[in-house]
């Protein structure tokens, strides 16, 4: 039987459209919803047009009480009976609360090759420390920000002249081949990291 997969955006969601387009008759994982903060997010128009089913939960309404956001989320996603949730680019930090019910079942991508820059601006700050190498890692997510175990790791090299966005672009690339790959090994059983 296929893994159920929830995947969480904020905005375009190239990320979860690699994954759902990589989803096919062959894969032990299918795509069940995708779930957003974002009402206007691209991504989920494009989820809706492939049709998937969709979930907006704004965090707006909620403040300051991620408490009661992640509840609503949780809430939305009970009819879908998920095994696995991928982050996509989905832009909010998410609490020991709603992360540990979900603990081994959870991975993100980051543009970074982690433990290296954690958190937001990795392409700049690759560059100001005058880094070789940058890349793009999976792994399971923790209550600790981008701190899970490594799942895979793609890297790039930083070229000369390189800025925020050429190198942003060229990760990304290599994004849209690391998370598919990955979810389709760890959806199979296979805990080994990926490394291109």
């Amino acid at each position: 039987m296929k893994k159920r997969i929830g995947i969480f955006i904020s905005g375009g969601g190239s990320n979860m459209r690699a994954l759902v387009e990589d989803m096919d008759a062959t894969h032990p994982a299918e795509p069940v919803v995708v779930v957003s903060n974002n009402p206007h997010a691209g991504g989920i128009t494009w989820a809706q047009d492939a049709g998937l089913a969709t979930v907006v939960v704004e965090h707006q309404p909620f403040g300051r009480d991620r408490i009661a956001f992640e509840a609503a989320i949780t809430e939305a996603l009970l009819p879908h009976n998920l095994d696995l949730i991928c982050l996509a680019g989905f832009m909010r930090v998410l609490t020991a609360g709603f992360v540990t019910p979900w603990r081994d079942r959870m991975l993100n991508i980051h543009p970074s090759l982690l433990p290296k820059y954690r958190g937001l601006h990795t392409h700049a700050r690759v560059l100001e420390a005058g880094d070789r190498e940058h890349g793009c890692t999976v792994h399971l997510v923790t209550p600790e920000l981008d701190d899970g175990p490594i799942l895979g790791q793609a890297r790039v090299p930083v070229e000369d002249g390189d800025t925020p966005d050429t190198l942003a672009d060229r990760v990304l690339v290599q994004e849209h081949r690391l998370y598919p790959a990955v979810l389709r090994r760890f959806a199979a059983g296979e805990r080994t990291p990926l490394m291109l």
